[in-house]
């Protein structure tokens, strides 16, 4: 607790580690302020239908994405999924389109007009979205809940562009976030958002397992092991690594001609278990979405069938697409973020080569097989704990809320990107300091 303190104080002595910690917590408390106004011409004291609606299911799903907006008909009630579904299909593209390859080689001048083209699709798919939301207010609340009337095409005009605008603002808060503060903006405003579902979550669960005589307090301890026990499966996959040993050439000179010597620095190419993070599990979450919302177009029964299929996210049939949707994007998005044969042209650049193994293609190829043995069984385990809420709803009857708290995109999610937060920190103490946020021992002012 001693050396947690220390860490803490030597945060705050870091002038800019402290200002970009003080942003981000700033431009959070906004994005949760935004998530509390209701849209203008809506009754706030009438929302308990909407309310109901998302206790469960995939509305629940939605409202933790959203930050609890979704329920309140906020501003921010679409929050900040047009975006990750903007983004899933601007890199979905990338693998067929032309130009988008082209911008993705051409470095940063490449990644900024990619990042303009997602905030314009961003725009559009709201777009599209607002209108649907608005209609599900429609069905949702009783006439009386609108101050201007149900039928008001100035209600639902002014509507989409305010949602439409609370998304791009939230697209923004992110974007300034991971820009100017600490951690990944987009990742972190899903957290707070889940975040603020814990507390009621738990309440809920003690409630019902204390007051209704349904295990009493030992299965609240029991279940709180369970949950402890899975975090730590989390964080494991997310910090293990495949170290692949690299050995670089040391130069020597003996008179006029220079020599090569292979004794020189050993060092090590770090290949994760689970180098695509928690993007899976939103690219998957937000797949899931659509068959339920079209689906809902139709009142044929096949239709019906299945969108209550895909809103029941602890049926076994939803948790199975699930799974294959996320081990299907695991090797999507590690493709793309793991550039081996890149990684061998810099390595052979660099003079460094992996013992037994040829520099250039020989290695790039090497890099991608390993990358693929190592994908497979972590995207299994990223499955396995992304459809254990349902597991434990079935088998201990947990409270629906609380159970997507012991896996599933909530814990996930929370845990990577502390990770991800930590490190991010972490970087900026050793800068300072030989130690840092994950290191034990005396603090001393590092050498530059």
């Amino acid at each position: 607790m001693k050396k947690f303190i220390e860490s803490l104080k030597n945060i705050w002595k870091i002038e800019e580690l402290r200002n970009k910690i003080i942003l981000t917590l700033g431009l959070l408390l906004v994005y949760r302020f935004g998530a509390q106004v209701t849209l203008p011409g809506i009754d706030a004291t009438k929302l308990q239908n909407l309310a109901s609606q998302t206790d469960q299911g995939i509305g629940w799903l939605i409202n933790v994405f959203t930050g609890g907006a979704f329920s309140q008909a906020s501003v921010f009630a679409l929050g900040i999924m047009p975006y990750i579904s903007a983004s899933i299909v601007v890199q979905l593209m990338g693998i067929a389109v032309p130009y988008l390859q082209k911008l993705q080689k051409d470095g940063e001048s490449g990644r900024k007009k990619i990042n303009q083209i997602t905030r314009w699709l961003t725009i559009g798919i709201t777009l599209l979205q607002g209108p649907g939301y608005i209609y599900n207010l429609y069905k949702q609340l009783p006439p009386d809940a609108f101050v201007l009337g149900a039928d008001s095409f100035a209600f639902l005009f002014s509507s989409v562009i305010i949602l439409t605008t609370g998304t791009v603002f939230a697209m923004w808060l992110g974007e300034k976030i991971t820009d100017k503060g600490i951690g990944n903006g987009i990742s972190l405003l899903i957290m707070v958002g889940i975040l603020a579902r814990l507390p009621q979550a738990f309440i809920q669960e003690f409630s019902s397992r204390v007051s209704e005589n349904n295990g009493g307090p030992m299965m609240i301890v029991f279940e709180l092991l369970i949950w402890m026990l899975v975090i730590v499966a989390c964080i494991l996959l997310t910090m293990a690594v495949r170290k692949i040993p690299v050995q670089y050439a040391r130069r020597s000179y003996a008179g006029d001609f220079e020599q090569d010597s292979v004794n020189g620095n050993r060092q090590w190419i770090p290949l994760k278990l689970n180098a695509s993070g928690v993007m899976p599990i939103i690219f998957a979450q937000a797949i899931m979405f659509i068959p339920a919302a079209v689906a809902g177009l139709s009142s044929s029964d096949a239709a019906q069938s299945i969108s209550s299929m895909f809103q029941n996210i602890f049926g076994w049939e939803y948790n199975l697409v699930f799974a294959l949707l996320i081990i299907i994007f695991t090797y999507f998005y590690t493709a793309i973020t793991v550039p081996t044969n890149k990684m061998a042209d810099d390595l052979k650049r660099s003079g460094g080569f992996i013992p037994g193994i040829k520099p250039g293609a020989e290695t790039g190829d090497y890099l991608d097989r390993v990358m693929s043995l190592l994908t497979f069984p972590g995207s299994l385990f990223l499955a396995l704990i992304a459809v254990f809420p349902a597991f434990v709803v079935t088998l201990l009857n947990v409270q629906q809320g609380w159970a997507m708290f012991f896996g599933g995109t909530s814990l996930l999610i929370m845990v990577g990107v502390a990770i991800d937060t930590i490190q991010q920190i972490n970087s900026y103490l050793l800068n300072q300091h030989y130690d840092g946020l994950m290191k034990s021992g005396k603090n001393r002012k590092a050498i530059v």
